[in-house]
């Protein structure tokens, strides 16, 4: 078993083929096929599954995965400290955003890496708040964004900014201004949201809870995207940052109403793991991260 072979590997797990994996990685397909074969034999069991459509992870090809992956960024990260103790940005970082952060910030971010970080690789992945703390706690993201972070010893957080969550309705002519809503108003109407596990259900639940009421849910959606078109087809109303409908690109389709209780804020945080040295290209990158976030989600949340 070396390096070479568990990278091919994770690389075809992850494409899923191997076709599409030797032009990802610029190698021959019989050299990839080969040194997989070599891993099968050294480890004496199947890794991969061939398939009409490509390949799939046998359970032993499941558990080496995530040794592969674990190994494989233990000696990225190793290079990347060799390469802090020369004070260089170099190396590759991989950051997690929320699903609406990820809307806004992908192309700022890879603009700000081309000019301030040339030298370094940028990887960007998407997901819920309770994944990405689970994705720094296990090493596969190197900084992310989290909403309403919970206390947990195996990553840090540095606040960011606070946003007051709103109700938001369908457009329906001309916006109005008007009165914050009472959490006892809120209740009645129906609501499009997110599962328990999302920061802002959890937010309102809890709210719920101390007042000794109940919340109305009308649908239960992961995706934000889908509970905007829920709530914009009049299917219920929902509760979100400003900046998730400045992300959606249909603000005007929306009317937001402010929520009266002040405790109904969304805090946006970054995390890095407890554990991990700060490396000259995380410091840099926490700084562009911070910077773009202030400048384009607190814009955002300052709006009417």
């Amino acid at each position: 078993m070396n390096l070479t072979q568990l990278r091919y590997f994770v690389r075809v797990a992850e494409m899923g083929s191997f076709s599409k994996a030797a032009i990802e990685l610029d190698v021959a397909q019989p050299a990839l096929s080969r040194q997989v074969r070599l891993l099968e034999t050294d480890l004496r069991v199947t890794l991969l599954q061939r398939t009409g459509r490509g390949v799939l992870l046998t359970e032993a090809g499941k558990r080496l995965y995530d040794h592969a992956v674990s190994i494989l960024q233990l000696v990225a990260h190793a290079r990347e400290d060799i390469s802090a103790n020369r004070g260089e940005a170099t190396g590759r970082i991989v950051i997690g955003l929320p699903p609406s952060m990820g809307r806004m910030l992908t192309l700022p971010l890879v603009d700000a890496f081309k000019q301030h970080l040339p030298r370094a690789r940028l990887a960007i992945v998407e997901g819920l708040s309770a994944h990405i703390v689970e994705w720094i706690s296990t090493g596969r993201v190197d900084l992310g964004l989290i909403h309403n972070p919970d206390a947990n010893p195996a990553i840090e957080t540095i606040h960011v900014l606070d946003e007051p969550l709103c109700l938001v309705s369908a457009s329906k002519g001309a916006a109005r201004k008007a009165a914050p809503l009472p959490f006892t108003e809120l209740v009645k109407l129906p609501l499009v949201l997110p599962e328990p596990s999302h920061a802002i259900r959890k937010l309102l639940e809890t709210q719920a809870a101390l007042a000794g009421l109940k919340l109305n849910i009308a649908y239960e959606v992961s995706s934000v995207s889908a509970i905007l078109e829920l709530v914009r087809s009049g299917h219920g109303h929902a509760v979100l940052a400003p900046s998730a409908i400045a992300a959606s690109g249909q603000a005007t389709a929306f009317r937001m109403r402010p929520l009266a209780e002040s405790v109904l804020r969304s805090t946006l945080c970054m995390a890095v793991s407890a554990h991990k040295p700060a490396t000259p290209l995380l410091k840099q990158a926490t700084r562009l991260l911070r910077e773009l976030v202030v400048s384009g989600v607190g814009a955002a949340g300052a709006r009417p």
